[in-house]
């Protein structure tokens, strides 16, 4: 009863607008794959295609199938019910009136649905991250479409023959092309799909995880569209011959292959912003970056350029119904205008509904409802949901969500050593003086903590702002030394100065000042320039720091403590605005500065020395106390790569711990923070390439985002808690053991005996199913494939009671928390339980 009722409470409004489109047979397929969809818990994603004007509903068998004479409409509601996503689909062969009428029903849903949901245009082989994301396995594009007569959903039809060129890396695609050698490449994989057996040939220039991903397209193939009745087989394409029985079938399929294979071309796309006004059929421009979001008025309808790549249009919930409704057509017209590709991609969300990406573009946003300063709500984005809670460093490693949020791996308790750049070499500096750094020096500070028993380090490399080139050089190449001391472990993080993390602030325990110039280099006399003005900002040891500011009352402020030091006293002055804990930390920093004696002075009953000495009388900021408040924004990942033979970054959309390649550098923005993350076998090119785009990507951010953001460098296998928690479901063990190679080997391994006319049977391709290690084979199987999956998910010949069985040792003790021997010997109700626990049962 309690699932009915979320059905009637979640469908039912979709269920009515869609019913009065479709004809009576369509009606009785919309109802029956809404239920179908319910049972399987995969209601949220819906997926029509517009015949003879009309949308008939594609069934689960369909999905990720698109023929490219058709349109189709894709909706998406996010399980947490908290935004809804419409995506008009274009197959490149569509007629101008099928185009027209998938556009109609977008607009009467997001009418229907209170213009909340955010429209997508998508264009065959120009889809956005979004919409490819919703389709794990990939997207295949099919030849033909209603009006050719071509069938849609072919289930358990055997007389195929078709050739599938498979490109991507993250979200792959596959299109049908002309089965001939003709149609190969060298960098590409291909499917020649005969029905009861698929062959899939690895171009010798891709990778491994285009590799796996075609895999799993084929496996998606074999399962959906033959009843898992299909046999898959591999080739290596560079090495043909040890394959010699499936080569045999793909030239009695193809013929004899004659002259080179060609070489795969990569797509560059631009990525530049501008900011437009659609008020009119001639737009007006409105603002370059940095965008604020005052810009945005809700009696007007907007677009937001970004220069070829993409545009989107934001209406005003005061603009005129007409002027709504016809948002996307003036897109479309503005795209004409500006001689855009007509694949440009298109979005549309109405004033309260926006995406993350829109919001990305301004410097600030704030939603209706949030809250200011210690009290700021956090954006839902890619983490888990975290209500406002109290700062607990107990719970870190606890919530790696809550890490990721305060920016701390741990309560800052480790051990920590510092280093100056001295003559270009590494001088060690005095523990009595951590916490002092000189704007003209460079340090390394060395942070070793420990997390599930296991030591592990953060090299900050702290930058003076008036430390040599030469010096910021070598402290670049003395972390390198370092580094390599450590086997790789640090997480290296570029710390500018005065844009110290809240972790560096932690690790000096509230003694951390900052030193506008000179040096701490021993035995150096710094130049006196009579009195030295600090300010203190902080309410508690974890998160205090004293910077030196120019010694004249233009730089007080009213809602800080301030610690002016001259050559017979220190006074302390409070501002007005200042809290009590602020005071104390004011306070404690003021026996850290200096052994003089205090003289406490209250903002307003300043004595006429302290005027003196800063220069006198100036006016200085005595606004009412705004607390700094962060910017929501959600985090995003891009993948950094020259795979293709030219280095480019690409966005992944709804990321996971599995879009984390380990033959890339990946970037992740935060917004305060730049994680740069080196997979093991990622090239120095790339490592280099990514460091230069991560500094050009924060200069030619829209938002003006501050260049100086700190960057911090991760590698595979060592990520803090402050990386992980912006991932759900982090698997700490997931690089323990290669996942690739076993399954690739297993499947190559293939003796075929067949002719292009033969009757396959379920035993002609070997490798198309799978023998447990336990049964001697040595064959191991990614968890991936085995962990939360339905039998009719896992890889054909899984036996689903004994998932474990086909686990490596070291997976199988990860997973389970115990060796093979131990397990067996439990009682059989606890290995049920480890395994439920695991995802195996």
């Amino acid at each position: 009863l309690y699932s009915l009722q979320i059905w009637t409470i979640n469908v039912s409004p979709i269920l009515t607008l869609l019913w009065s489109h479709c004809s009576t047979l369509s009606r009785v397929w919309c109802a029956e794959f809404l239920f179908l969809c319910r049972i399987s818990q995969y209601f949220t994603c819906f997926c029509f295609l517009i015949q003879n004007m009309q949308m008939v509903p594609v069934s689960s068998q369909g999905f990720g199938n698109f023929f490219e004479g058709d349109c189709y409409i894709v909706l998406y509601n996010k399980s947490s019910g908290q935004s809804t996503d419409i995506h008009f689909w274009i197959g490149n062969a569509s007629s101008q009136d099928e185009q027209g009428a998938a556009a109609i029903f977008v607009t009467q849903l997001d009418e229907y649905l209170g213009g909340s949901p955010v429209q997508h245009r998508e264009v065959q082989g120009n889809e956005s991250p979004r919409f490819r994301s919703y389709f794990k396995n990939g997207l295949i594009y099919k030849k033909g479409g209603v009006a050719s007569g071509f069938h849609h959903v072919d289930t358990n039809v055997y007389n195929v023959l078709r050739l599938l060129h498979v490109k991507g890396r993250k979200h792959v695609t596959a299109r049908e092309v002309e089965v001939s050698w003709n149609s190969f490449n060298n960098g590409d994989i291909f499917l020649l799909d005969m029905g009861k057996a698929i062959v899939q040939w690895n171009g010798p220039q891709s990778n491994r995880r285009e590799k796996l991903k075609a895999v799993l397209l084929a496996q998606d193939i074999r399962d959906r569209e033959r009843g898992g009745r299909a046999q898959i087989g591999i080739v290596e394409g560079g090495d043909e011959r040890d394959s010699p029985e499936l080569m045999k079938v793909m030239m009695a399929v193809l013929g004899q292959r004659s002259g080179q294979l060609k070489e795969a071309t990569p797509d560059d796309k631009p990525d530049q912003v501008v900011f437009e006004n659609s008020g009119n059929l001639v737009v007006q421009e409105v603002a370059t970056q940095p965008l604020t979001q005052d810009l945005l008025h809700s009696s007007d309808c907007y677009i937001a350029d970004q220069r070829g790549s993409s545009v989107m249009v934001w209406k005003g919930k005061q603009a005129s119904k007409e002027e709504r409704r016809e948002a996307l057509n003036r897109a479309m017209g503005y795209i004409k205008a500006k001689n855009y590709p007509a694949s440009t991609s298109v979005e549309v969300m109405t004033e309260g509904g926006e995406s993350a990406m829109f919001k990305h573009l301004f410097k600030s946003w704030r939603d209706k409802g949030q809250t200011q300063g210690l009290g700021s709500t956090y954006s839902v984005g890619k983490i888990a949901k975290v209500d406002q809670v109290k700062f607990d460093v107990m719970e870190l490693h606890a919530r790696p969500e809550l890490a990721a949020q305060q920016r701390m791996v741990d309560d800052a308790s480790g051990d920590v050593k510092v280093w100056r750049i001295e003559n270009l070499e590494l001088a060690e500096v005095n523990p009595s003086t951590y916490g002092q750094f000189y704007g003209g020096d460079c340090y390394l500070v060395l942070y070793t903590y420990q997390r599930s028993g296991q030591q592990q380090y953060i090299l900050y490399m702290w930058q003076g702002r008036h430390a040599t080139k030469d010096e910021i050089t070598a402290c670049a190449y003395q972390a390198v030394n370092i580094d390599n001391k450590y086997n790789g472990a640090p997480v290296q993080v570029r710390v500018v100065m005065g844009k110290e993390p809240r972790h560096f602030l932690a690790i000096f325990k509230g003694k951390l000042i900052i030193f506008e110039g000179g040096t701490g280099r021993p035995g150096v006399v710094n130049p006196d320039g009579g009195a030295r003005l600090f300010q203190v900002r902080g309410t508690n040891e974890l998160n205090t720091k004293a910077t030196e500011l120019q010694a004249r009352a233009s730089s007080l402020n009213t809602n800080d403590v301030f610690l002016l030091k001259t050559d017979q006293i220190c006074y302390l002055w409070y501002g007005k605005g200042c809290s009590g804990d602020e005071r104390v930390m004011g306070r404690a920093m003021s026996d850290v500065l200096s052994k003089q004696d205090k003289q406490v002075v209250m903002e307003g009953q300043e004595p006429a020395e302290f005027w003196v000495a800063l220069g006198g009388k100036a006016p200085y900021a005595s606004d009412k106390r705004l607390q700094r408040e962060e910017p929501p924004h959600s985090p995003r990942l891009f993948e950094c790569s020259n795979q293709t033979g030219q280095f480019r970054m690409t966005e992944v959309d709804d990321f996971a711990q599995i879009d984390l390649d380990e033959e890339d550098v990946m970037l992740l923005d935060t917004w305060e923070e730049i994680f740069l993350w080196v997979g093991n076998s990622a090239n120095q090119y790339e490592t280099k390439e990514a460091w230069n785009c991560a500094q050009e990507y924060l200069r030619t951010h829209p938002a003006g985002r501050d260049p100086d953001t700190p960057i911090i460098f991760v590698k595979q296998g060592y990520e803090p808690p402050t990386f992980t928690g912006w991932f759900s479901a982090w698997d700490p063990h997931k690089w323990s053991v290669s996942l690739l190679q076993p399954l690739f080997r297993a499947q190559t391994s293939v003796s075929m005996n067949l002719s292009p006319s033969s009757n396959f049977s379920p035993s002609s391709l070997a490798g198309g199913t799978v023998s447990p290690s336990a049964g001697g084979s040595g064959m191991y199987l990614d968890p991936e494939l085995l962990i939360n999956k339905s039998p009719s998910e896992l890889p054909q010949g899984v036996d689903p009671s004994q998932r474990e069985d086909y686990l490596s040792d070291v997976d199988f003790e990860n997973l389970l928390g115990t060796g093979r021997s131990d397990f067996r010997r439990l009682p059989k109700w606890r290995q049920s339980d480890l395994k439920k626990k695991a995802g195996l049962f």
